[in-house]
């Protein structure tokens, strides 16, 4: 591929190009209890009634209900009581006229019944029942698809699915939805310098956290994280590092490695193999890479872990959004005053971390525009974003957020 690394990207241009190599993933038939959080492909209808048949709304007794018309504290009806009717019971015998069955909560109401009286409007009784107050016809019945009939559209195309239409779903005996699927996301942190958590620091080492991040942020979204981590800056390490994973996964992550040093790996390894590095006008996160490596799609994030993170939430996180169906891939924006004066170098969009106070209605700079100040980055829930062509803000101007929190 040619080397565009010359010329910006705009920000719009990188998340289209970001968006459309992602791609969405094909629709599968995922079991229901796998599907929280994942959106609808395709309409769901009812196998079945819901309730698939009539029951009792009540513990009490199914009655015929001209057969308690008079009941009154002061003149009971009084009933035998042939027959009990658990919940699943399925040999249910018809109420002769006269009678009552005692009936639980959710049991199959009997043929003849058409109410049922509360078990606090009666004695209680066993073989026979005292009857305190009359009951009109419908009384405590949940009728046959009153909540759902059967063939009718119960989810439609585009839903997210949470606790409560997976519920649904479960109750009318659906075992899988059409759906999109997971994403399975590789990561792969590359550097030499790092090491794991835990581990005593030798000179010029850091603790890798880049791979925490992204793990955590794919996570978030509905996806599957595989992380890779401790890959030295060697070409050929990285190519076997990859190498028994590539197949198993939808998306190739990487971070560090792409800049215009002299010992950047990831650009080393897979420039030859379909990935093309180009810079993008935004202030932090310029280097990026995209393409495909051995069939699946790459994205090569740089190695600061804020610009890692702001360019996983620029680019990365919407078009995942996107590639599982979901109708809102972007985060919520607001506009709020400033407190405090910031200054962007010019051509770029600068993404500043912020706090956003729902009590002065202001968004409140934290930190410094630099891309290693991950302590600023997790005192914030918003990022306030600066123009190209905007080079200084005052305090007290209006700007733009991208919420970081729900």
């Amino acid at each position: 591929m040619p080397n565009t690394a010359t010329r910006l990207r705009s920000v719009e241009d990188y998340r289209a190009t970001v968006a459309a190599l992602v791609g969405e993933l094909p629709s599968r038939q995922v079991p229901v209890a796998e599907c929280l959080g994942l959106v609808l492909t395709d309409d769901v209808t009812a196998p079945v009634s819901l309730p698939p048949f009539d029951n009792s709304a009540m513990d009490g007794y199914a009655v015929r209900s001209v057969d308690v018309v008079g009941a009154s504290e002061d003149t009971p009806v009084d009933l035998p009581v042939p027959e009990d009717i658990p919940a699943g019971r399925q040999d249910v015998v018809p109420l002769l006229p006269g009678t009552a069955h005692r009936i639980m909560t959710g049991a199959p109401l009997p043929p003849g019944a058409d109410s049922v009286v509360q078990v606090e409007l009666t004695d209680s009784g066993v073989q026979q029942v005292r009857v305190f107050a009359p009951v009109g016809v419908g009384t405590h019945i949940r009728r046959t698809g009153e909540d759902v009939g059967e063939g009718a559209t119960v989810l439609a195309k585009g839903t997210v699915l949470g606790p409560q239409q997976l519920t649904l779903a479960a109750a009318l005996g659906i075992t899988t939805l059409p759906v999109r699927p997971r994403p399975r996301v590789l990561i792969l942190s590359t550097g030499s310098e790092l090491v794991a958590a835990g581990e005593p620091l030798a000179p010029g080492q850091i603790y890798e956290s880049n791979s925490t991040y992204i793990a955590a942020a794919v996570q978030e979204i509905g996806g599957i994280a595989h992380a890779l981590r401790f890959v030295p800056d060697d070409v050929d390490a990285l190519h076997a590092a990859l190498a028994p994973h590539v197949g198993d996964h939808d998306l190739l992550i990487t971070s560090g490695g792409v800049s215009a040093g002299a010992y950047e790996v990831v650009k080393d390894a897979l420039r030859g193999e379909g990935v093309e590095f180009v810079r993008v006008a935004v202030q932090p996160g310029g280097p990026q890479g995209y393409g495909r490596y051995r069939g699946i799609p790459v994205l090569t994030l740089p190695g600061n872990p804020v610009s890692a993170a702001l360019s996983f939430e620029i680019f990365v996180r919407p078009a995942l959004l996107a590639a599982l169906g979901h109708p809102q891939a972007d985060r919520k924006r607001l506009r709020a005053q400033v407190a405090g004066a910031m200054k962007s170098p010019a051509g770029r969009r600068q993404y500043r971390r912020g706090y956003y106070d729902e009590g002065s209605v202001q968004a409140v700079p934290v930190g410094g525009a630099g891309s290693h100040l991950l302590a600023a980055f997790a005192q914030s829930n918003c990022l306030i974003e600066i123009p190209e062509d905007v080079t200084e803000v005052a305090e007290g101007d209006e700007v733009e957020l991208v919420m970081l929190t729900a």
